[in-house]
């Protein structure tokens, strides 16, 4: 490489200051091109927290044997492997296990990724491109090398033909081309989107000579062809599926990997029914499970192999929002469209009553999508920032929402709470509604309150019961209706329910998927994850100030605008926090000394080692 030019003054000094920080390829891609194959990681804000000589995940273990075998429980079913489209109940660990992205997540940090298939990613400081350079030793699992080409075919196959998300995402880039076999450049029009750059390196990545593109959005067991770790070696329809270590991995020492998919086969057990499927781990069938259910917590790990520790429980607090549950208003349904039957309707949720009746007390509940974490804006004043934002829409926040002041009901924990009944009766007044004997009617149609609750899960059924004898008190008709696994999905998509239960897991730094959650263009598109049917300008705007956030504070204040304005929207009521993973294993898997901030992650652990005769 020549030398580059000499530059005036401040200019040069800058250059210098970059130099030393390794920052050539991310803010001046242009002016010394050699240097941006070295950029070895991306964040979305500030700088990755590894060095770029670093040799594994933190909470990997670099030194884990290989070998052995990891059964999962998986709850419900499947009929396809291909987890990128709409059709079909898919084996998700397809992603991952078998399918690679360009690059890897660090799972230490809110959102910073590292090299994988490519080795070099390339952006400006307005992050209106990115360009990624291929390892040259990347070989999908038949042994052929990944080439640009396959890069933007996989580009295209999303866009035109992949889940809503990512025909959302990638329409984004208005130009794609192949600078020679082993680079790519991904321009963006001007599309303020500083993500962008980590959503394309977060793209699936499938061999183009592999893929009938008529035929990719039918439901299919047999598995797409990636370059990941493992590849699919037995299926039985609905039942498991076996993913068996490929020897030849190409990326085995990359150090984004180093230590990872550490078991020769993975094993993939389907379970229809929840107490089925704790009996098979009672009995060994499978390794670990990630309990969610506090009775089973509290009572049910009382068997000889968990009093003897052969089983382990653990509980993991991690450092990301805590996962929420919420019962979600299908706005698009009419008896949902008015605020005030909403707010109404929140107040007759008995937390209290559930809470020690149901979950020993070992749940939380806090208004809004990011609990427990910077990002939420519970029991917090707006900052200037966030004022700024909302001012134009300043109508779509409550006043004690946007003061911190706001705070969800609590009752007396009786099952019979006079106080927020009465409230909730008010509320429905308002919104043309009055008791009618026992019914709680409109005063124009006449027409009863009522609503019916699609669930699939005992745990499901139980919470649904309860709070329809809560709204019963008030007149409210509401009816529960089970269905399977296979048809909650399916109905999920297209919205066909009134109410379900649903809970959106989230990031410390989330990003385009908040669009896929609740921006109104999503409302619209069936396979969304928009199931309450937000169409609020507010919530829109938010979404985009979030995503032109150069720096984390400003990030943070936009985030919680957002939290602001979906709280103000009563689009779902708060059921309860999950605090902490609650994880089982048998003492045949190990892991690392550290959990990630995300938590646990099967990934990093390995099978025990039987120790030699003695």
């Amino acid at each position: 490489m020549g030398r580059p030019r000499l530059l005036p003054g401040y200019l040069a000094a800058v250059l210098a200051a970059a130099a030393g920080l390794g920052l050539f390829p991310l803010v001046f891609p242009g002016l010394w091109s050699a240097a941006a194959e070295s950029a070895f990681a991306i964040a979305m804000h500030g700088r990755p927290a590894l060095p770029p000589d670093y040799t594994h995940m933190p909470y990997a273990n670099p030194d884990a044997p290989k070998g052995g075998r990891m059964v999962y429980g998986v709850l419900g079913t499947f009929d396809s492997l291909n987890p990128f489209i709409v059709k079909g109940v898919a084996v998700q660990q397809i992603r991952g296990y078998v399918v690679e992205s360009l690059m890897a997540r660090g799972n230490d940090e809110p959102f910073t990724l590292y090299g994988l298939l490519a080795n070099g990613v390339e952006t400006d400081d307005a992050r209106s491109y990115v360009t990624f350079h291929l390892d040259p030793r990347t070989k999908f699992s038949d042994g052929t090398p990944v080439r640009a080409e396959d890069v933007l075919f996989s580009w295209e196959l999303m866009r035109d033909k992949g889940r809503p998300n990512y025909r959302l995402y990638y329409s984004k880039v208005t130009k794609a081309a192949a600078l020679d076999e082993r680079t790519i450049r991904f321009d963006f029009g001007g599309t303020a989107d500083r993500e962008l750059p980590l959503i394309l390196g977060l793209m699936p990545i499938f061999a183009k000579h592999a893929v009938d593109t008529a035929t990719f959005e039918e439901t299919s067991m047999t598995a797409p062809l990636g370059s990941g770790p493992y590849r699919v070696t037995n299926v039985k329809p609905g039942a498991s599926v076996t993913l068996t270590r490929n020897p030849a991995y190409w990326g085995a020492d990359r150090p984004a990997v180093k230590g990872l998919w550490n078991f020769d086969e993975v094993r993939l057990d389907f379970y229809r029914e929840a107490n089925g499927s704790f009996e098979a781990f009672k009995r060994s069938l499978y390794d670990f499970r990630n309990e969610t259910e506090p009775l089973r917590w509290h009572e049910g790990y009382d068997f000889p192999a968990a009093r003897s520790g052969e089983v382990i429980r653990e509980e993991i607090k991690t450092g990301t929002p805590q996962p929420t549950e919420f019962l979600v208003f299908n706005t698009r349904r009419p008896v949902f469209a008015d605020i005030r039957v909403r707010q109404a309707l929140l107040l007759l949720y008995d937390f209290e009553w559930i809470n020690r009746n149901y979950f020993f007390g070992l749940y939380g509940r806090a208004p809004g999508y990011f609990a427990g974490s910077e990002l939420s804006a519970a029991g917090r004043d707006a900052d200037a920032r966030e004022r700024q934002l909302l001012a134009p829409y300043i109508q779509s926040v409550q006043p004690d929402i946007l003061d911190g002041t706001y705070h969800l009901p609590v009752t007396d924990g009786s099952g019979r709470d006079r106080d927020t009944l009465r409230a909730a009766l008010d509320l429905f007044k308002q919104a043309g509604y009055e008791l009618d004997g026992k019914d709680l009617r409109n005063t124009t149609t006449h027409a009863p309150l009522a609503f019916e609750i699609l669930v699939t899960t005992r745990d499901q059924e139980r919470i649904a019961l309860a709070y329809a004898r809560d709204a019963k008190r008030a007149g409210v008709t509401v009816s529960v209706r089970v269905v399977d696994a296979v048809q909650f999905d399916q109905r999920k998509l297209v919205f066909d329910f009134d109410m379900i239960q649903n809970r959106w897991d989230q990031s410390l730094s989330p990003g385009n998927e908040q669009a896929f959650y609740w921006g109104s263009e999503s409302a619209s598109i069936n396979g969304t994850r928009n199931y309450m049917g937000a169409k609020n300008p507010a919530v829109d705007a938010m979404i985009a100030a979030m995503l032109e956030a150069r720096e984390r504070p400003d990030f943070v204040s936009a985030v919680r605008a957002l939290d602001r304005v979906l709280i103000s929207g009563c689009y779902a009521i708060p059921l309860y926090n999950i605090q902490r993973q609650w994880i089982a294993r048998w003492n045949r898997i190990e892991q690392p000394e550290r959990n990630a901030l995300t938590g646990y992650l099967p990934e990093t652990w390995w099978a025990r080692q039987k120790k030699p005769p003695q």
